[in-house]
């Protein structure tokens, strides 16, 4: 028998200066407690996105690790005019041998801020791949079942033109204004509720530029090309066009957010979506594309809408600036509800197109608006005299 010869290698040396080696209090603990959970427990959501880019502010002791070209480093509080609580305390002074000693504080107002749609990148990924696989279900369907050929005439153009316009607005908010929104806000809980909002609106632009495609070899002389002359050209569409221009031109992203989803969405967005396509579609024999406009009402009302509430009541009852956020918002208000009101209204030719009639345009206006006052009474702000345009 062939003894084996031990190896020459080696052998490793423990300092406890490695990963892992130092024993404290939690170094067994399974879950954080660097933060106060929402609820008794902490949450999955609050596990992987509370405090994933801390802030110098806060935990960060060392300062912000980049900076732009002009020197600002992170993310600038200045992004907003908006303030939270703390917010107006200057960075903490570095120095050599300082150790990068931030404030003996709790947090600061930005903070405080959860998403309840408890949204980060499971559950995003999860949520659009269920409604494109029904969309896409719903629409091969319907090619199975001809249904397409039981549109009346005047509705082919009516979702050529129009309809496929709105992917211009989804477009444009969605790449625009929610993904530049999201990389200036301050902490990881508003970046992942920004960020998802900006995924509904390219997702639903993606859905209706799909869809057309899908028409444009179902239909019969449907013009897969319409909507660009519409968006471009048709009177009625260059009020909605100049204000979702003017949306994506907003450099401070709390405007950009309140003016998108509190204002320009349940006026002008729900308006098209509601109280004109889903109202008008069935009765022109069309069961198919309420499926795709409808998925899309969804993340607004039930999504996108549900966080942006309890951000901004957040800072209309901030500890220290509860008066100015307040104050700012209500002017915010009247610069964009006229503004959007104006946009409403010039859609109002759209109304008389389709054959089968949905509800009187006047009708439509007046339950918007008072789902818009709804809107402002929760967040504790006055509905604008421009709302009685």
């Amino acid at each position: 028998m062939t003894a084996t010869q031990e190896r020459s290698v080696p052998k490793p040396t423990f300092t406890d200066a490695e990963a892992g080696a130092k024993v404290f209090p939690d170094s067994t603990a399974r879950q954080y407690n660097y933060f106060t959970p929402a609820k008794r427990k902490q949450s999955h959501y609050e596990d992987v996105t509370v405090e994933v880019q801390p802030d110098p502010r806060h935990y960060l002791s060392q300062g912000w690790l980049y900076a732009f070209a002009d020197g600002k480093g992170g993310y600038p509080l200045e992004w907003t005019a908006l303030k939270a609580w703390g917010s107006d305390r200057p960075l903490p002074e570095r120095g050599p041998g300082s150790g990068g000693k931030g404030y003996d504080w709790p947090a600061h107002g930005w903070h405080e801020f959860r998403d309840p749609n408890e949204e980060w990148e499971l559950t995003l990924y999860r949520y659009n791949a269920n409604v494109v696989r029904q969309l896409n279900q719903n629409i091969d369907a319907a090619r199975q079942a001809k249904a397409f050929e039981q549109w009346n005439r005047n509705w082919v153009d009516f979702v050529a033109k129009h309809v496929g316009a709105w992917m211009h607005v989804d477009h444009g908010l969605g790449l625009y204004l929610f993904a530049n929104a999201n990389r200036r806000a301050p902490t990881n809980m508003h970046n992942n509720a920004i960020s998802v909002n900006s995924m509904h609106r390219i997702r639903a632009a993606q859905d209706l530029a799909l869809y057309n495609l899908t028409l444009t070899e179902e239909v019969e002389g449907f013009d897969g090309t319409a909507h660009l002359s519409t968006w471009n050209e048709d009177p009625a569409w260059q009020g909605v066009r100049e204000t979702a221009e003017q949306l994506t031109g907003i450099w401070d992203w709390g405007e950009a957010i309140f003016a998108a989803n509190v204002v320009f969405e349940p006026l002008v967005g729900e308006l098209f979506r509601s109280n004109l396509v889903q109202q008008a579609a069935p009765a022109n024999g069309d069961f198919v594309t309420p499926t795709l406009i409808g998925a899309e009402e969804f993340d607004f009302s039930e999504r996108d809408l549900r966080y942006t509430k309890p951000l901004f009541h957040l800072l209309i009852n901030d500890k220290e600036f509860a008066d100015h956020n307040k104050a700012l918002l209500q002017k915010w208000l009247e610069d964009w509800v006229p503004r959007s009101i104006a946009a409403a209204r010039a859609l109002q030719p759209l109304w008389s197109q389709p054959d089968a009639k949905p509800i009187r345009f006047e009708d439509g206006l007046d339950r918007v608006k008072s789902r818009f006052a709804g809107i402002l009474s929760e967040l504790g702000l006055k509905a604008p005299e421009e709302l009685g345009q």
